[in-house]
């Protein structure tokens, strides 16, 4: 039989697959691993790298540092304005010194030595006003000088009654949220600090180092992407037509492009929604056909030593 160009992929597999059978053509797809990528917290210059692309590494492990200079100054600044804070707030918990009530009360009693003097001076006046032996203006500036003393005597006395009553609740409310806000920005930018060493979060095989030592990757740029799990699995794009027959659970044989023998595997996962046919099998009538994306993890050990990326096919294992 002929096959025309234009023809679809699918249609092909059938019409190959039906002189056994009439079987359903193999699932399309490729070998796959979980994968995690670290980005740049900063933009900051890549210092050194302490593992290269392929290595297994450990949860925990340091991949790569990055510079910590201009972080370790901000954490420094931040450092002395909590230390600021709680400065702050220790000297209005404790209340004005004993030197500085003492300078008050003496203030205080100033002032009222010459609020009497004052009025002394101002009885005196006022008799010899009377009397017709002084002027007026005389008067009134007698009168001017015990009202201004009364007065630095009220001031006074406030004064040392502040000192003496202690700070405000107000205050010390103000004093404590300032205190906790400086040490909240401290604690951030220490945690920034700490993410300029980029270690693994879990254990896996390094697949790409995209920056040198010496480039200077931009904030959130991945830093390291890293392979993890136990095993790879198969990515499947399942034709519309064929989603009604698999399902969670069910076992695939999975031939994968250069292995010798087939692979047995678990369908862990079925998108709920389709797409449209991955881009190479885009051809004739197939461009408008829905494929489910399904996952199927393997079960040979063998597997866990292939790399991502690899061509495949996989068909429902027969009973």
């Amino acid at each position: 039989m002929l096959i025309k160009p234009g023809h679809s992929l699918w249609l092909l597999l059938a019409l190959l697959s039906g002189c056994n059978g009439n079987e359903p053509p193999p699932l399309l797809g490729t070998l796959e691993w979980d994968r995690i990528g670290i980005p740049a917290q900063a933009s900051e210059t890549v210092l050194n790298w302490q593992v290269a692309e392929g290595d297994q590494v450990e949860s925990g492990q340091l991949l790569l540092q990055l510079d910590p200079r201009r972080l370790d100054a901000r954490v420094a600044q931040a450092g002395a304005q909590a230390a600021q804070a709680e400065a702050r707030l220790s000297e209005l918990s404790n209340g004005a010194r004993r030197e500085v009530i003492d300078a008050a009360q003496a203030s205080l009693a100033r002032a009222q030595a010459d609020a009497l003097a004052a009025r002394q001076n101002f009885q005196r006046i006022d008799a010899l006003y009377r009397r017709q032996q002084v002027a007026a203006a005389d008067l009134d500036r007698a009168r001017a000088s015990r009202d201004e003393s009364l007065a630095a005597v009220a001031n006074a006395d406030a004064q040392l009654r502040e000192l003496t009553n202690g700070t405000r609740p107000e205050q010390l409310a103000q004093a404590a949220a300032a205190l906790d806000a400086a040490s909240s920005q401290l604690q951030l930018l220490q945690l920034d600090r700490a993410r300029l060493d980029v270690h693994a979060p879990r254990a896996g095989r390094v697949d790409a180092l995209p920056f040198r030592v010496g480039d200077q990757p931009p904030a959130q740029a991945e830093l390291v992407s890293l392979l993890v799990g136990p095993a790879p699995y198969a990515r499947l794009f399942v034709p519309a037509p064929q989603r009604s027959q698999l399902q969670i659970g069910d076992r695939l044989d999975v031939s994968i492009q250069g292995q010798p023998a087939s692979m047995r595997g678990k369908v862990r996962s079925i998108a709920s929604q389709p797409s449209f046919t991955p881009y190479y099998a885009l051809t004739g009538e197939d461009a408008s056909r829905l494929v489910y994306r399904t996952e199927v993890v393997l079960d040979d050990p063998q597997a866990s030593r292939l790399p991502a990326g690899l061509p495949l096919q996989a068909r429902q294992t027969r009973p």
